[in-house]
């Protein structure tokens, strides 16, 4: 075979790898195998490591196909990447998840959709159309999802075993067999047991419920009947997302429940069948690694969102100032803590006049913001590090202050929860990931999405303030580089960069910029509420009195719209639940 292409694929599966190499035409030319790899358990040096060991049994190929249990965001494909990019540089890489490389593992049946439905310790649906669409339904795990997997068929059998057990006084058929297979002695046993198995462990009963099945057993046939309808159910919807109704769609089984017992899935195919008419079933026959040699041999490329269009300078900040030097602190080391203060104060005064420059940028967003509490929308914050933690910041307040509903004003950090108090390697550098928050949280045409990013780079918040369009959202952009430049064929509705000059301490962004954005997101969230009728005068008319400090300043707040004494301001919000608008308006002719 020599001077000819080879192409090798991959299969990173939860209990092994498998990786085969074969010429264009098919030929196998070497076949290896090794541990389990799911992109969940293994961190990045393990993944470099696994690759270079298998690297090392092949000779260099054209190019590499990889399907990696586990894997389903951009975040693990990056790591994916990166760890194949060591093991064979310079050699193109096409990137997936193992269920994709098990549905090119099939024979093509033509059809305007395939869907691979797939059941062994886990469960999961993946599909694609004949326009390139992908769509997994599942695959969430065994606490979350995996309906119809081995893992759920053995848990239910251990859980209605013990339910007949409780209910009739008599320990099933169904029992001895799991406590035959287990060599435990009673009931009580499996307690311990439970606390103590794997999900393999789990999963390992099917094989005990096939059996009582195959014998007639009524707990068994219930359990399994409940199985296939899921899987079946799953399939069709997952063919749905995909295929308009009447049209051709192959459903590809695959996974040791549904290979292993083809009475079971040839149930599972008549539930198919019925739900979708034109439908044929393939049984998985191949090695899904060869699946992966299939993609590695075809046409190359990610299955990733297309790249989300970002300025033209996200590589090049030297010209930013939250990038420069600050020619007034090149002695910051050598200042007396007095000196640094002034110094620290005197920067700091700079920042008023540096917003009211962009007042009437910033007053066309607050009439943004009226519009969408009006329409019943949201004002929505997006940020990494310390502008995404400013954001949640601003919204976890909205609430107390001016009793406004939780999802009226929202923020996203990239990183999620963690990252609110710790940084998350990599998360802002995630475009794809920005553009999921967004599409979770249901934007829509009614919200205000405000992009905050000190640089104006942060690829998670581009990822997100695009999407956002996308939806038809309001869009903006909040940043402290006034050298930004912008692709032409998509930006935000609105670009707000602040020039509040180089950093004392230079690139940190948590010092002026920080505080320019506290001060602008104050802007927003206490006007609108202005505009939107919850301040009178200069009162909190609508604040949550939730503890001590504030059923005072609540008491002191009515005092001032009623001229009531203490003793009968209080007494009205109490009756009242609190609320100061219907305390006044229900003990006075006063009304607000």
């Amino acid at each position: 075979m020599k001077g000819k292409p080879a192409f090798l694929g991959i299969e990173c599966g939860a209990t092994r790898t498998v990786a085969i190499m074969a010429d264009a035409s098919g030929q196998l030319l070497r076949r290896a195998t090794a541990g389990p790899a799911n992109i969940k358990l293994l961190n990045d040096a393990s993944l470099t490591r696994h690759f270079k060991v298998l690297a090392k049994s092949f000779a260099e190929p054209a190019s590499v196909a990889i399907g990696v249990a586990g894997a389903r965001t951009e975040k693990d494909f990056t790591r994916i990447r990166h760890a194949a990019g060591s093991a064979w540089p310079n050699v193109p890489c096409y990137i997936t998840n193992d269920l994709e490389t098990a549905l090119a593992a099939a024979p093509d049946a033509k059809a305007s959709a395939r869907v691979l439905i797939l059941s062994g310790t886990g469960s999961c649906c993946f599909g694609v159309n004949e326009r390139g669409q992908k769509v997994k339904v599942g695959g969430w795990g065994h606490i979350l999802g995996d309906k119809g997997s081995g893992y759920e068929i053995g848990l239910r059998a251990l859980k209605a075993a013990v339910y007949y057990y409780d209910r009739d006084g008599v320990w099933s058929e169904l029992g001895q067999r799991i406590l035959r297979k287990l060599a435990l002695n009673e009931p009580n046993d499996l307690i311990e047991w439970v606390l103590k198995a794997s999900k393999p462990d789990v999963a390992a009963l099917t094989v005990e419920v096939f059996a009582a099945w195959h014998a007639k057993d009524k707990i068994a046939s219930d359990i399994l009947e409940a199985a296939a309808e899921s899987l079946a159910k799953d399939g069709v919807a997952c063919a749905k997302r995909l295929a308009k109704k009447g049209v051709r769609v192959q459903f590809v089984l695959a996974g040791s429940v549904l290979l292993e017992q083809p009475t079971f899935a040839k149930r599972v195919a008549t539930l198919l069948r019925s739900s979708w008419r034109n439908s044929i079933i393939t049984p998985l026959e191949r090695e899904s690694a060869w699946g992966a040699v299939a993609l590695a041999g075809g046409s190359l490329g990610s299955i990733l969102p297309p790249p989300i269009d970002i300025p033209e300078d996200l590589r090049y900040l030297t010209a930013s100032p939250t990038e420069t030097r600050n020619p007034r602190s090149m002695n910051l080391d050598k200042l007396s803590t007095d000196e640094a203060i002034a110094l620290m104060l005197s920067e700091d005064a700079r920042i008023p006049s540096a917003i009211l420059a962009e007042r009437k940028k910033i007053a066309q967003v607050i009439d943004w913001i009226v519009q969408a509490f009006k329409k019943g929308g949201r004002l929505v914050y997006v940020g990494a590090g310390t502008s995404g933690r400013l954001g949640v910041l601003d919204a976890s307040e909205c609430p107390p202050t001016f009793r406004a509903p939780p999802d009226m004003v929202e923020g996203i950090i990239a990183g999620g929860q963690r990252a609110i108090w710790e940084a998350v390697e990599g998360a802002e550098d995630d475009p794809a990931a920005g553009a999921t928050a967004v599409t979770f949280r249901g934007v829509d045409k009614r919200d205000v999405v405000i992009g905050i990013t000190a640089s104006g780079r942060t690829p998670f918040v581009w990822g997100a303030l695009e999407q956002a369009s996308r939806k038809r959202a309001r869009t903006v952009l909040l940043c402290f580089n006034p050298k930004l430049k912008m692709q032409k064929s998509w930006r935000p509705d609105l670009l707000i960069a602040v020039d509040v000059g180089p950093e004392i301490l230079t690139g940190s962004t948590r010092l002026k910029s920080g505080t320019a954005t506290k001060l602008i997101l104050n802007m927003f969230t206490t006007l609108a509420m202005v505009r939107v009728g919850k301040v009178l005068s200069n009162l909190m008319i609508d604040v949550k009195a939730s503890n001590t400090k504030l059923r005072d300043r609540a008491v002191r707040i009515v005092q001032q719209l009623t001229n009531w004494d203490y003793d009968r301001a209080r007494s009205a919000l109490e009756k009242s639940n609190w609320e100061i608008k219907k305390a006044v308006n229900e003990s006075s002719t006063k009304r607000i």
